[in-house]
């Protein structure tokens, strides 16, 4: 019997390492595209997909019921900016928010998984199919932290993990045992920026999973992309927290790190 699966899918090379890695395991993609959002070459990786606005979820539910889909998983980032300006929210959505204490990331998310549940719906792990994108524990690069380094580690772990616990964001820039960014609405290439430009090329930035992460979604992300940011903006050492954080184009990442002179490790929690 074929296994189908859905996708909810946002920007990013992730809803396309997941296609293929469903495809070659048997299962018949089904996306769900944010348009503005989702790469265009996702089509070419999947069975079918439907294009479609944020905030439509009753024509998300509606594709999904069509194709027979049981089970799904929500990939890819949306750019959260775009929630205050390039939405079209339908009746679902106006209904699920009315009923919300708070619009946090996390909050929303929930209630959208939970929504999607109530219509048959199961969201899995961002990760089920893919655990080896999971950040092994170490350091990878040639460059090891000085011990200066180590000491902002230990205070931008501190600060991360409380941001995260108010669901603000997931990484902090610190340098000389000062915060220079925090991560909030702007994401975290605009966090590695504003704190490069203030730390004199040598700053670091560590990047954790909420206490209490939904491991179905919103799992922190690095990928060579991160480096190419951390390289122009003068920040000069990664921390990741290990085996809770997805790593794309790992060996990329070391190339680009250790040509660049940044350091690139992954700890377990703290």
């Amino acid at each position: 019997m074929t296994k189908k699966i859905g996708l909810i899918a946002g920007s990013g090379q992730f809803p396309i390492i997941f296609s293929r890695k469903a495809g070659s395991g048997g299962f018949l993609v089904y996306a769900a595209a944010f348009i503005n959002e989702a790469e265009q070459t996702l089509k070419e990786h999947v069975e079918a997909i439907e294009w479609m606005h944020l905030g439509q979820v009753k024509r998300l539910i509606g594709f999904f019921k069509k194709n027979g889909i049981k089970e799904a998983v929500m990939l890819g980032a949306i750019r959260k900016t775009r929630m205050f300006s390039d939405i079209r929210p339908d009746i679902k959505v106006i209904s699920l928010v009315a009923r919300m204490k708070n619009t946090h990331d996390d909050g929303l998310l929930s209630a959208f998984a939970g929504l999607l549940e109530k219509e048959g719906i199961m969201i899995k792990s961002s990760t089920f199919l893919l655990p080896d994108l999971l950040a092994e524990e170490g350091c990878w690069t040639k460059r090891k932290p000085t011990r200066a380094e180590k000491t902002d580690i230990d205070l931008g772990w501190h600060i991360a993990k409380e941001i995260g616990r108010l669901d603000i964001g997931q990484c902090v820039v610190v340098c000389g045992g000062s915060v220079l960014a925090v991560e909030a609405i702007d994401g975290t290439d605009a966090t590695i920026r504003r704190g490069g430009k203030l730390g004199n090329g040598d700053s670091v930035m560590v990047k954790v999973c909420k206490p209490n992460q939904d491991a179905r979604f919103d799992m922190p992300a690095v990928g060579s992309q991160t480096i190419i940011s951390m390289h122009e903006s003068g920040v000069k050492l990664l921390a990741v927290e290990a085996h809770k954080a997805v790593v794309f184009d790992k060996e990329e990442m070391v190339m680009l790190a250790d040509r660049f002179g940044i350091s690139i490790v992954a700890i377990s929690g703290k």
